[in-house]
């Protein structure tokens, strides 16, 4: 388990360039990626483990992504029981499936029994059952119960990101006997920072972090010394509720139990640091209507992911362009209307991008509540007034002087206002209407606030403009 870091961005990458395989902007040195190709293009493995063997997982998911798909399982081929099959839980999907797919069941099965469960249940569930049950079968008893057990837990839940290697004892053992425990006890993880308390049917009763065992005479009992689990996280909540649990109370680690209570796993901070920056980059995707498009992917998956929205968008463009085409005998008395629209468009859409941004992320985080959802609206409401009035001042003036028409510049200003304050009531509302109807509104939010202050913006500044040509 890691700590995390405490650097900042640039330290972090004088320490990558320190490694020896980064250049001064943490990027892979050209010259280590030619060599690394020079011995697998010569099957040199003993060059080939000199420059990969020291390399930390994460360096060498960076060294994998650098190379093209036939050098990367050549590398791995040549590495055979050498390669870290961890470092493939820091690659893309596409990536780490073009890598398992063209591996022996054999040596996927050797291989994930020199990995954590967690990561190992990362690399399997994306093969086919099949598969599965193939590589499972040549697994260690023990370890294939624990692996099919984190497998049969619906996907992104917090049973599918545990780690099954814990540190177990009963309340009655004392400090001494469980210090022994954790000294001979060959099967126990690698690194952890509690120790739970089960009783005799493995249900969860109570923890003792590593410090106060360690503070605590070898001849007090475990349970004098143990704390409630009061933040013990069900295997079938969702990951980004859990993640959110750790986060909230400062955790280390949280114990994961089954409907019965039964300790079943362990949630660290690594993992956590993993479902977070999942959840935003996934959030960040959708919002720009890319869904779990990979940098990896092929032209053909990456076009198929995006045209769906793109059709969409290309509707609620046409919904736009019919609410223009009911004004078009107002813009042939007036040119100036056609170039001045996409003004009053463009800082709408802009406004309400932002304020459903910030909705939409509050959503995934879990600030917006029943409590606080009235006071946001109301401030979302006002920005966008506020922001609507001064440059509904701004672009007044600069239309006035632009055409020599005063009152041209009153309509754009007017425009302006309620097409802000549209873009902001509809960038806060529609996120939480989505929600409460069950819909991600990371994905649907920005068509729908898109086509609303396209529309209206075009029918405030159209039909103004209409009305004071009437007058005229």
């Amino acid at each position: 388990m890691t700590e995390p870091s405490s650097v900042g961005p640039i330290a972090i990458e004088e320490e990558r360039a320190l490694t020896g395989i980064y250049d001064d902007d943490g990027v892979i040195r050209a010259d280590y990626i030619e060599s690394v190709l020079s011995a697998v293009g010569i099957g040199d493995v003993e060059s080939l483990k000199t420059h990969v063997a020291d390399l930390h997982e994460s360096e060498l998911a960076d060294v994998l992504e650098a190379l093209d798909p036939n050098e990367r399982l050549a590398l791995v081929t040549l590495l055979g029981a050498e390669f870290d099959f961890a470092s493939l839980t820091d690659v893309d999907e596409a990536i780490r499936l073009g890598i398992v797919e063209n591996l022996p069941n054999e040596q996927i099965a050797l291989a994930v029994q020199e990995i954590d469960s967690d990561d190992a249940v990362y690399i399997l569930e994306d093969l086919d059952e099949q598969d599965q049950d193939e590589i499972l079968a040549r697994l260690p008893f023990t370890e294939r119960i624990r692996l099919r057990r984190s497998l049969d837990y619906p996907e992104e839940t917090a049973g599918r990101r545990m780690q099954t290697e814990f540190v177990a004892v009963p309340p009655f053992w004392t400090v001494g006997q469980t210090i022994d425990y954790m000294r001979e006890e060959k099967d126990l993880p690698e690194s952890f920072s509690q120790v739970f308390v089960v009783d005799p049917t493995f249900r969860l009763v109570g923890a003792v972090d590593l410090d106060r065992i360690l503070r605590t005479q070898r001849a007090i009992k475990i349970e004098d010394v143990m704390h409630e689990t009061r933040h013990a996280v069900p295997a079938t909540l969702d990951q980004e509720e859990a993640a959110g649990i750790i986060q909230q109370y400062d955790l280390l680690s949280a114990a994961v139990v089954d409907e019965n209570e039964r300790l079943v796993g362990v949630l660290t901070i690594d993992d956590v640091v993993d479902v977070i920056q999942e959840e935003a980059e996934e959030d960040i995707k959708r919002l720009g209507g890319v869904g779990d498009e990979e940098l990896s992917d092929t032209v053909a998956e990456t076009t198929r992911s995006r045209f769906l929205w793109l059709l969409i968008n290309l509707a609620t463009a046409c919904l736009a362009s019919v609410v223009i085409g009911l004004f078009d005998a107002t813009i042939e008395q007036m040119v100036a209307l056609a170039v001045l629209m996409p003004i009053v468009a463009s800082m709408g859409g802009n406004a309400g991008t932002q304020t459903m941004t910030v909705a939409v992320r509050a959503l995934a985080t879990r600030d917006i509540d029943i409590y606080n959802a009235g006071r946001i609206i109301r401030r979302e409401t006002m920005v966008g007034l506020l922001n609507g009035l001064m440059f509904a001042a701004i672009i007044g003036v600069v239309a006035g002087l632009w055409f020599q028409n005063i009152q041209l510049g009153g309509i754009i200003a007017v425009a302006m206002v309620i097409n802000m304050l549209a873009a902001a009531v509809a960038g806060i509302l529609i996120p939480l209407f989505l929600d409460k109807a069950g819909i991600d509104p990371a994905i649907a939010s920005t068509v729908f606030v898109t086509t609303v202050t396209d529309v209206i913006g075009f029918f405030a500044f159209l039909g103004l403009a209409g009305w004071w040509l009437g007058l005229m």
